[in-house]
């Protein structure tokens, strides 16, 4: 018998902060690109911080730390460096240079996390486009990348200008593939979502892991895939639910992650547009997280972007199972719950009933009251 299972890989984390920036926060930071990188099946051995006004423009971090992370990497034998922000092409290739072994800016290390979770035609053109996308003004430095994508050029001193102009017409020639691909692919759901008119739809949205497929499990009372770990969903869920007589659709959503990916936003709009064309939202926060409030303000701004922030919103802060002090909800259209054991639910039930009763009284106006529960 031979062992055939991976061998996940070996990184390190770096990141870079404002001075003022608190303990609490770093730490912060630095958790969430820890659990990133585990999603990938990286081992973070070692995380660096450094504190700089500007990151810098060469190197990212400055030489002494640049030098402590290259003696690391070498007596520890790390694969990857992960940052924990956008590199330039040109920090990209000095790093490469002066390291030695692979590079990971944030971009990327979300953009194969979603390549890995896509499961639907859908999911998996949007992903790639937004790959290709990223990839293609960093071909001198991308190339293990793209051997491993292509299967290798058998190519052992790194690429020639001739290849990498060969790369940039084949990613060009993609990216048009692509782009027809999602745009008959976005015909056909955009023929769904007409379909279902007439019916009010509800859209969960958050923060990745604050819970969303959880709650959705329970509400809809269906299996769906949940489960403590970032972009667990990627592909759009959508289930009729009724509650007594009233009937909506609702849907499941990717999370969203402070500094998503433009192009990853870009190429998901179709898949949002399950946002966008909601009647109402839900917006799942994570309540045990001491950066809630800073994971709301992420969420709200990428629902600006896609303009779907004027859609009536029901704030649902999840997981106050995790915490001691009374739940941060604050005031209007908002309800703590656990959808681990089932506290606040009933109210969470109330609450959607009634704002879904507003718009079905808005589509139906014959419609007779009755209750509903």
């Amino acid at each position: 018998m031979f062992e055939t299972k991976q061998k996940n890989e070996r990184g390190v984390l770096v990141a870079v902060g404002a001075k003022s920036a608190s303990d609490e926060q770093l730490k912060e930071l630095m958790d969430e690109l820890e659990f990133l990188s585990q999603t990938l099946q990286i081992d973070v051995f070692n995380h660096f911080f450094q504190k700089l006004e500007h990151p810098d423009s060469r190197t990212f971090v400055g030489k002494g730390k640049l030098e402590e992370i290259k003696t690391y990497c070498k007596v520890e034998k790390i694969d990857v460096v992960i940052f924990d922000d956008d590199l330039s092409p040109s920090q990209l290739r000095n790093l490469e240079k002066e390291l030695k072994i692979k590079i990971y800016d944030r971009s990327l290390l979300i953009l194969d996390i979603f390549l890995k979770r896509a499961k639907t035609a859908q999911a998996k053109t949007q992903v790639e486009l937004a790959r290709f996308q990223y990839l293609l003004p960093r071909l001198t430095r991308m190339w293990t990348h793209l051997e491993r994508q292509r299967g290798g050029t058998g190519t052992r001193g790194g690429a020639g200008e001739k290849e990498i102009e060969t790369d940039r017409r084949i990613i060009r020639d993609q990216i048009n593939v692509l782009k027809k691909k999602l745009e008959k692919i976005e015909k056909q759901s955009e023929t769904r979502r007409k379909s279902r008119q007439g019916i009010v739809r509800v859209a969960l949205v958050g923060y990745t892991n604050a819970g969303k497929s959880s709650l959705m499990r329970i509400l809809s009372k269906e299996k769906v895939y949940a489960k403590d770990e970032l972009f667990a969903t990627v592909d759009s869920t959508v289930r009729k639910v009724v509650f007594g007589n009233l009937p909506f659709l609702l849907s499941d959503t990717v999370g969203f992650i402070r500094k998503l990916p433009h192009d990853l936003i870009e190429s998901f709009k179709s898949t949002l547009a399950e946002v966008k064309e909601a009647d109402i939202l839900l917006h799942v926060i994570d309540a045990s997280s001491p950066s809630h409030e800073e994971h709301i303000e992420v969420v709200e701004q990428t629902l600006a972007e896609i303009g779907a922030s004027d859609i009536t919103t029901i704030k649902v802060f999840n997981k106050v199972d995790l915490i001691k002090e009374n739940p941060p909800t604050n005031g209007g259209l908002s309800v703590a719950i656990s959808a681990k054991d089932k506290t606040g639910i009933d109210e969470l039930r109330h609450l959607m009933v009634e704002e879904v009763k507003k718009v079905h009284l808005r589509i139906y106006p014959n419609y007779l009251h009755q209750e509903v529960y």
